[in-house]
């Protein structure tokens, strides 16, 4: 579904992406690890048409969308939806029109009850029924990163980025999230890309696992074989990782 060729990416003196490449298959789960300022968000951004990359394409379903116009992305995103880390809910929306924002945006021919049945399945779906009429400010930071991803998940996408969808999260709602993701995959048939630095996270919700570091991928396996990997940069990544999972346990 995803090819990343040779992805350039620099702000001003800053170089993000190094001639990044990554494949991504049908119906997978890629988590991409990392430490946090590596630039995996920004991988994102190209993928999802945001940003433009100095150099290289991004390919999604045949379409190279580093390479069309503005209103030839808005077709290609109609089949993607990005979680975002912040949950970017609009503040002064309740929650029911802020799931149904997409859809009165882009599927104008939805009847209003067609609307309120998919924002309420979709709601169902992420274990926030009847809070249609909440203001953000009333959820958890748990329930607001859930209904975001009813937001995605509303007009049933075909690709899914996740990006550090459990930071900030204790361990139980992280959990809930990750299960949340599974079941959006099974649900929809989708393709996803986690990007996150959060190991138990990865290990739940990963077909395959990447590993981001300075600018490209520098592995990238099925998760079992991506533990046994032998890099002294994985090694320290696993420690870390293990060492925040173990904070997070006792914190928790």
């Amino acid at each position: 579904m995803i090819i990343v060729r040779n992805l350039w990416k620099r702000y001003g003196k800053l170089q993000v992406l190094k001639g990044l490449e990554l494949d991504v298959n049908d119906g997978e789960t890629v988590v991409i690890l990392g430490r946090s300022g590596v630039g995996k968000s920004v991988l994102l951004r190209q993928l999802i048409g945001i940003e433009k990359p100095d150099d290289g394409y991004v390919e999604v379903n045949g379409i190279r969308v580093t390479h069309i116009n503005l209103n030839a992305n808005v077709e290609v995103m109609r089949h993607m939806g990005m979680l975002f880390q912040s949950s970017a809910l609009f503040d002064s929306m309740p929650i029911g029109d802020n799931v149904s924002f997409y859809l009165k945006q882009h599927y104008p021919k939805l009847s209003p009850e067609e609307v309120k049945e998919r924002v309420s399945h979709a709601l169902d779906l992420v274990g926030l029924a009847g809070t249609e009429e909440k203001m953000p400010s009333d959820l958890s930071g748990g329930m607001r990163k859930r209904a975001a991803l009813a937001r995605v998940i509303v007009y049933r996408p075909s690709l899914i980025l996740y990006d550090e969808p459990t930071t900030g999260l204790d361990p139980i709602t992280a959990m809930q999230i990750n299960e949340l993701i599974n079941k959006t995959k099974k649900e929809l048939n989708a393709t996803s890309i986690v990007v996150t630095h959060d190991m138990r996270s990865a290990l739940e919700v990963g077909d395959r696992l990447a590993f981001h570091h300075e600018g490209k991928i520098l592995h990238i396996a099925p998760k079992d074989e991506f533990l046994k990997i032998d890099d002294p940069l994985l090694h320290a990544f696993f420690k870390n990782a293990s060492v925040s999972m173990s904070e997070g346990l006792t914190n928790g």
